[in-house]
């Protein structure tokens, strides 16, 4: 349940004509304006439901992972751009603004890094060991085939090459095969990649201190939105610009969220607004050129908003989901689910991920993060306790 307290409504109960000007006047316009808190003053780094956010996107990528894992092409262009691109691209915006969070709360370089080699690497690295040693050999025994002559070697590649997140190998020895996406265990991880470079980019610029003018995150978010614009509407193909920009963006946007909260003024209308204007500028070929910031302030927004304590999730089981939905679908495509229908499959494979997850946070994530530091200092950032963000 979002916060009621924080939508705007204080109304004067008796209506002022022009002329009537009067000091009950002002303080009633006063009150009015006073009503609509900025996002500084709504979010609560303890309070709040990003986490249950972010597992919801999470889950609305592997319910998009359904459609083409099914075989199922979805013709509508507005409805393919939106839900193949807003569960990653919110993941960036909310991770922008949670790590620039970090950053400007806890500025020490060696910190941050650890805390952020050890929330992406070790599961990471967990799910590659499980998917070449579990999922792939489950696949060839479900369909009846034999193991082909190479299949260790090329779990092993499988795992060492693609350990430092770019993804060299997406399939092990030519599985899964004999499903309608074939040669590709996990279609999801290219991304952690991105993800880890806005890290290391935000890192850099704290360093040297750019971080201190606002003016540069700006300049930043204008040269990925080029970078979007050239590679959507323009000639350039460059792997890295055409993969790098919009997520980049997304990342930036997040950050500027969180370096602009005391302006950002949170509103039922401007949540209203920005939904339209995302679900509007789907039917363009690029969605992120008009949407970035209103899906970045739509998602953080509504996160900040749902104080109440039910949402405030402390097992994060996001991580988890993303990186096993796709072979958890994967191992069911193998064994014929997707003749159930795309609902159904998607259901299931949600079903199945789940407390692959729950293991991952449990017995990896939640251990891994204590390692972030002997002890977790409170922090006081304008008078409010917090602690350093995962």
């Amino acid at each position: 349940m979002l916060d009621s307290r924080w939508w705007p409504g204080v109304e004067s109960s008796n209506p002022v004509h022009p002329g009537d000007e009067n000091p009950g006047t002002v303080t009633i316009r006063k009150a009015t304006r006073m009503s609509v808190r900025s996002l500084g003053q709504v979010f609560q780094p303890k309070h709040n439901a990003l986490n249950a956010l972010r597992l919801l996107l999470a889950l609305s990528v592997i319910i998009w992972h359904s459609f083409p894992l099914s075989g199922v092409f979805v013709s509508f262009a507005a409805g393919r751009q939106l839900l193949g691109h807003i569960g990653v691209d919110s993941f960036f915006a909310i991770s922008g603004f949670l790590i620039m969070s970090s950053w400007i709360r806890r500025p020490h370089w060696k910190s941050f890094l650890r805390a952020r080699v050890l929330r992406i690497f070790p599961a990471f690295w967990v799910c590659l060991v499980v998917t070449a040693v579990v999922f792939a050999p489950l696949s060839l025994v479900l369909r009846h085939q034999a193991f082909p002559p190479d299949f260790v070697a090329g779990a092993i590649s499988y795992v060492v090459k693609n350990a430092g997140l770019y993804i060299f190998d997406f399939g092990i020895a030519g599985t899964p095969t004999l499903v309608p996406y074939p040669g590709v265990w996990d279609g999801a991880l290219w991304t952690l990649m991105w993800e880890f470079l806005c890290y290391l980019a935000l890192l850099v610029l704290g360093i040297v201190g750019l971080l201190r003018w606002k003016t540069v995150t700006v300049v930043l978010f204008a040269i990925a939105l080029l970078g979007v614009i050239v590679t959507s509407y323009g000639p350039v193909e460059n792997y890295f610009v055409v993969n790098g920009s919009p997520l980049g963006l997304m990342f930036i946007a997040g950050a500027l969220m969180y370096q602009f909260q005391e302006r950002v003024p949170v509103s039922r209308t401007l949540i209203v607004l920005a939904a339209v204007i995302v679900l509007g500028s789907s039917w363009l070929p690029e969605y992120r050129v008009i949407a970035a910031l209103p899906l970045a302030y739509l998602v953080i927004v509504l996160g900040a908003l749902g104080s109440n304590p039910r949402l405030s999730i402390t097992n994060d089981f996001s991580y988890g989901t993303y990186i096993y939905g796709f072979p958890v679908a994967q191992l069911l495509a193998s064994a014929g689910a997707v003749a159930l229908g795309v609902p159904a499959f998607a259901i299931l494979s949600i079903a199945a991920t789940i407390p692959l997850a729950a293991l991952s946070w449990f017995l990896i994530e939640k251990p891994s993060l204590r390692l972030k530091n002997s002890r977790r200092p409170v922090l006081v950032v304008d008078g409010t306790h917090t602690t350093e963000a995962s």
